[in-house]
């Protein structure tokens, strides 16, 4: 070994440039079994990048040392260690399953599909990385890590390693870089216009006139101008898709960039080579000003649209996290209002919202009666009624009188900000034609790099005059913009048309599934019904136990469920019975001690062996029983009723109609379930399911190739959920439901179902209607061009319109009419 290599593995210095080791610092990479010592992130990110990817020969071969980091990279360094500290994380990391942490981050840099595919490449490949997602509408990376074997500063410097630099997200600083990147593209939007008209202007005149109509002095003048005119598009203008390049480049990872910048920096240094030569006369070099600038300007113009189409469809999603308003009236003990940040308050708070305010938490009425407008929540535009004991949602609008609430969730606890985690969660996959589009564009940028050099070598035998305009021409017209388009641009207008009808898409496989759904099964209580079960009757079995002290120990025992049938016995414990050592069996009931002794509340066969029959046939009966030694001994019988949904006979026939399969499934008697199905119209229909017969029902019916919707809300649907090719989950569902289905109902409709599928049913025929379009034109126009029969500036014009035909197909989404079956609906209401 040199030694100048040997100096380099000083104990001394960071292995990888030499700089000073700070004392303790805890950055290294291991090399030959031996651990050499980093002087920051960004040395530690660089030299995993180059073992990890098979190049730790480097190290052993290299003559000198790289380049030091200048002050602003030392001080990126210094700020990614800061975000190792756990006082600073504690405001914008959260804890996630399995002790794994999550973070959401607001990306610089990102363009197009391909940035989102590198990124998440690059990091999924880091060891303790659960997930990365990029949401392309919002710029936005939801991170999911260990953090015993990853730290957060090394992301950060992975993230600026590939030309992504990222922070925390926070709503309004985003949105300022959003706004601020608009404006950017604007300004290189004009300044790519206004060159693009002038150099036309001086072109045409070459085009159309003959032999000696133009003296050799304008020739040449129409050149320097157009020459002086052209430098600030590709020096300006241009500029993004340059660094694109080289960053894709660095990351050996071939983006749609590369070919654009190709095109654009040899078209232009070959005409002004041209130029500057003196070899552009009549019958010279020919230049091609005037393609660089249309080619520039219409490449951004079809991007500067997709981005807004991307984030006018994320608009209501990126609002969610500015929904909740920045202030809030606390009520004191002694009545006093004290303003304060609604970001301090705690549960337990009691708050004044007015007439016109915001709801600053979520909470519960304690005096007051008013209309909110909840449709940033829930996509409903009329305002509904609540009143005192109903609970409201951080984010609603106090339309009409002042109420007083007790805070139960605030901040980052509120449902607002689930909403948007959840929302962010769609991107943590992608639907497999997504996939295939994504690396369909990838192998297709490589293709063309090697046709166009192909095409290159045999002008160069044909005709050299025509090597450099007609491997422009197959470079600019094949660029595939519209097949990377073609699938993110539709499946982001579809979700941002299912956020506004109140179905948030919580995995990005929901919009697929449901186009290919053949099946929707239902639960019952909560779902087709309103979940809002009532007490109508007790008969109590004990002659020494009367109906008021029956349903107190009832009471005491379903204060320890979440389940819809707890909440019919809410108001009926007036002697403050307690129950301890509760235990509660999804789909049967519950069990717990009541003053020494032990109860059973739930259905007949789960409160005793032998049950005596309910009372009656009809209805949803439930029984108590006490166990007294090696006894059990029924106490009383409880008869619930539940309320049906208003549109769920609508919603079950629409589904029909559109040729799927609806089944009910429910873990209530056989008497309640079929008197239900039959007033429906469900012809199939299970009755006495407990979660593990669901589940098995389920994975029945997918093993006979069934493609099965669940749509459920408790608890003991949660295994059901997390089995179907596609669980949605009602609004009032469990929290736990919530985060194991595949999409979240907003509001009580179940027609809003109906509308889902429907979307995504065109969405899917959008996204093939599109990649059908891209890949025609592309392998129709390469052949053309590559025998030189499209001019460069055509070429330019084809390559726009076809993305933009990709974009306006998929903004079509926008504009899908309301189902009859919504109309319909809204004529009745």
């Amino acid at each position: 070994m040199s030694a100048s290599a040997s100096a380099l593995d000083s104990e001394t210095g960071c292995y990888h440039c030499g700089s000073p080791v700070p004392r303790g610092a805890p950055w290294y990479i291991d090399l030959a079994d031996e651990r050499h010592a980093l002087c920051c992130p960004g040395c530690e990110a660089v030299a995993h990048a180059i073992v990890d990817g098979g190049l730790e020969s480097y190290y052993r071969f290299r003559t000198e040392l790289p380049e030091r980091p200048d002050d602003r990279q030392i001080q990126r360094a210094d700020t990614w260690a800061v975000f190792d500290d756990p006082e600073l994380q504690r405001q914008f990391v959260h804890s996630a399953e399995d002790d794994r942490l999550q973070v959401t981050l607001a990306v610089d840099g990102i363009t197009c599909a391909a940035c989102a595919w590198l990124i998440e490449h690059h990091l999924n490949a880091l060891d303790g990385m659960s997930s990365s997602a990029v949401n392309l509408s919002h710029h936005r990376l939801h991170l999911v890590w260990d953090p015993t074997r990853l730290k957060l500063s090394r992301i950060l410097a992975e993230l600026a390693g590939i030309g992504y630099p990222s922070q925390p997200y926070e709503p309004d600083l985003a949105q300022q870089k959003l706004q601020h990147e608009e404006r950017q593209s604007i300004r290189r939007l004009i300044v790519a216009a206004v060159a693009m008209m002038q150099v036309m202007m001086f072109s045409i005149p070459l085009y159309v006139s003959g032999p000696g109509d133009i003296s050799r002095d304008f020739f040449l003048l129409f050149h320097w101008l157009s020459l002086a005119l052209t430098t600030p598009v590709v020096m300006y203008s241009a500029l993004p898709f340059f660094k694109n390049a080289l960053r894709d480049l660095r990351t050996r990872h071939l983006g749609m960039d590369v070919p654009v910048s190709i095109a654009i920096l040899g078209a232009y240094l070959a005409s002004a080579y041209a130029v500057l030569t003196g070899s552009d006369d009549v019958h010279g070099t020919p230049v091609y000003f005037d393609s660089v600038t249309m080619f520039t300007f219409f490449l951004l113009f079809s991007r500067y649209i997709e981005m807004r189409a991307r984030r006018r469809n994320g608009h209501s999603g990126n609002a969610l996290s500015g929904v909740l308003p920045s202030s809030a009236i606390r009520l004191e003990a002694d009545g006093s209002e004290r303003v304060l940040p609604a970001n301090q308050l705690q549960p337990g708070d009691r708050i004044r919202v007015r007439p016109g305010h915001g709801v600053p938490a979520d909470g519960i009425i304690v005096a007051g009666h008013s209309s909110l407008d909840e449709s940033m929540l829930t996509g409903e535009t009329l305002p509904v009624s609540r009143r005192v004991g109903d609970n409201v949602t951080g984010g609603s609008l106090n339309v009409e009188s002042p109420l007083e609430i007790d805070v139960t969730h605030s901040g980052r606890d509120a449902r607002a900000t689930d909403i948007m985690e959840l929302s962010d969660r769609a991107f943590a996959s992608r639907p497999k034609i997504a996939e295939q589009a994504s690396h369909m564009a990838h192998h297709f940028v490589t293709s063309l790099l090697i046709i166009s050099l192909a095409v290159a070598i045999a002008w160069s035998v044909i005709d050299p005059s025509r090597v450099l305009w007609v491997t422009l021409s197959v470079l600019v017209v094949t660029c595939p913009c519209a097949l990377a388009l073609a699938t993110p641009t539709a499946l982001t207008a579809s979700h941002g048309q299912l956020r506004r009808r109140g179905v948030l898409v919580t995995r990005a496989n929901a919009i697929e599934g449901l186009a290919q759904a053949t099946r929707v099964v239902f639960d019952k209580t909560g779902t087709l019904t309103e979940g809002r079960m009532r007490l109508k009757s007790t008969e109590s079995l004990d002659a020494g136990l009367d109906d008021g002290q029956a349903r107190a120990l009832a009471a005491a025992l379903e204060a320890h469920s979440e389940h819809p049938i707890a909440q019919a016995f809410r108001d009926h414990n007036h002697s403050g019975v307690t129950a301890s050592d509760a235990r509660n069996v999804p789909g049967q009931g519950l069990e717990g001690t009541i003053n020494g002794q032990r109860y059973r509340l739930g259905r007949p066969d789960f409160a005793m062996d032998d049950p005596p029959s309910p009372p009656a046939e009809y209805g949803q009966w439930l029984l108590l029983s006490v166990l007294e030694a090696s006894n059990i001994t029924p106490l009383a019988w409880f008869r619930l009723d539940d309320t049906l949904r208003e549109d769920a006979e609508a919603a079950i026939a629409a589904l029909k109609n559109l040729g799927l399969e609806v089944e009910l499934l429910s873990g209530d008697a056989s008497a309640v379930v079929g008197t239900l199905a039959d007033e429906l119209g469900i012809a199939t229909w299970q009755a006495g399911a407990t979660p593990e017969t669901k589940l098995a029902h389920i994975q029945a019916l997918q093993a006979n190739g069934e493609r099965v919707v669940m749509i459920g809300d408790g608890i003991n649907d949660v295994p059901v959920l997390a089995a179907a090719d596609v669980s949605v989950a009602m609004n009032g569902a469990t929290d736990l439901a919530r985060t194991s289905a595949d999409a979240l109902l907003m509001s009580p409709r179940l027609g809003r179902i109906v509308e889902a599928v429907q979307l995504a049913r065109r969405t899917r025929q959008l996204i093939r209607q599109n990649l059908l379009w891209a890949l025609c034109y592309n392998l129709g126009a390469l052949p053309l061009a590559a025998l030189g029969l499209v001019p460069p500036w055509v070429a330019a014009l084809g390559m726009s319109a076809s993305s933009l035909v990709v974009v306006g197909n998929a903004l079509r989404l926008n504009r899908s009419p309301v189902s009859a079956f919504s109309s319909s609906m809204a004529t009745s209401s």
